[in-house]
This record gives C-alpha cells, structure tokens and sequence, in this order.
C-alpha cells in the first residue's frame, strides 16, 4: 500500500510546516498546516489499520 506512504510522508511534512509556522508566528499558516496534519495523519493512521502494512513485491 503505497498510499500508507504517501499519507505518512505528508503528514511528516505538514508538521514540519506546523513547527516552522508557529516559530515564525504564522498563525494562518500554522492553522492550515495543522489542519493537513490531523487530516493526512488520519488518513494515514486508518489505512494502515484497515489495509496494513506495505508489503515487498520480491
């Protein structure tokens, strides 16, 4: 399943975005970046629990 993958990376990037908006005092931008967390993790956190892990193609 590589949309676990995808999922996750963006969700990682978001809360790098998150981090940075808040030290920056961004608050519109930290709102957004939050917000594409909670969601992208979302996503993430339950195809992963419904689909399961990605698995090798050997």
């Amino acid at each position: 399943m590589g949309v676990v993958i995808i999922f996750a990376l963006v969700a990682l990037l978001a809360a790098y975005g998150a981090f940075t908006a808040l030290k920056n005092k961004n608050f519109l931008g930290a709102f957004f970046a939050v917000a594409s967390l909670a969601v992208f993790g979302w996503f993430a956190i339950m195809t992963l629990i419904e689909s399961g892990f990605p698995t090798g193609t050997h």
